[in-house]
């Protein structure tokens, strides 16, 4: 595990030192993110949601859940690779009750080469980066959706879930949310009704469901 870490923050850093700030991947959305911080920096012990755009668009999810305070710091289509990066930017400046994470659908709709083992390989490596920083801090990882637009990745995403779930378990201070069986009808097809035109983000039916699943793994 030590070795995968080493070499995935090694590419990271080549692959920045090879471009201009500018060209990074969500540089600038993750500097707006900072900017918030800077004008009024988050109170400590909320729950800090991180991750891509099903987080982002997910505008009121305080109203969701009126009974957690939520900080989200989720941004654009980021993946796995995309959380390692900005680790310090948008995971390890605050004082978390919680973290919740959806990430890794991108992955795989990044690139028809990008494998389970290689996305499982990324996740490791970011969960071993947030448990230095944070050994006591509950975690949660939100599954991968079944999203109707990327239908032919739904077999990766089910064996990923399944990696990362048998993966948690070996944490008592971490947990998993199965959102993806709440989202498919009998046969396993996905529920078309509960996105957006796009098939790929959520809809407020599709949002409901996540709060379902979700309100009883938050902490209090």
């Amino acid at each position: 595990m030590r070795k995968s870490v080493v070499f995935i923050l090694l590419l990271l850093v080549l692959g920045q030192t090879a471009q201009s700030q500018g060209n990074i991947p969500f540089w600038k959305e993750v500097q707006v993110l900072k900017q918030k911080d800077s004008l009024s920096f988050p109170a400590p012990g909320q729950v800090l949601f991180i991750g891509s755009s099903s987080f982002t668009m997910w505008k009121d999810a305080q109203v969701y859940f009126p009974f957690h305070k939520i900080l989200n710091r989720a941004f654009g289509g980021s993946t796995l690779l995309d959380m390692i990066r900005y680790r310090y930017e948008v995971v390890f400046p605050y004082q978390p009750k919680q973290i919740v994470l959806y990430c890794g659908e991108n992955d795989f709709a990044s690139s028809d080469t990008v494998t389970v083992p290689m996305v499982m390989e990324r996740f490791t490596t970011f969960y071993t980066l947030m448990r230095a920083r944070y050994p006591k801090v509950p975690f949660l990882y939100v599954s991968m959706k079944p999203s109707p637009s990327r239908v032919l990745l739904l077999p990766k995403y089910q064996e990923a879930n399944k990696l990362i779930a048998a993966f948690l378990k070996k944490d008592n201070m971490a947990a998993y949310a199965d959102v993806y069986s709440k989202m498919v009808h009998a046969d396993g097809s996905p529920m078309e009704h509960i996105f957006l035109k796009d098939r790929l983000h959520m809809n407020a039916e599709g949002y409901a469901i996540w709060k379902e699943v979700l309100e009883p793994l938050l902490k209090k």
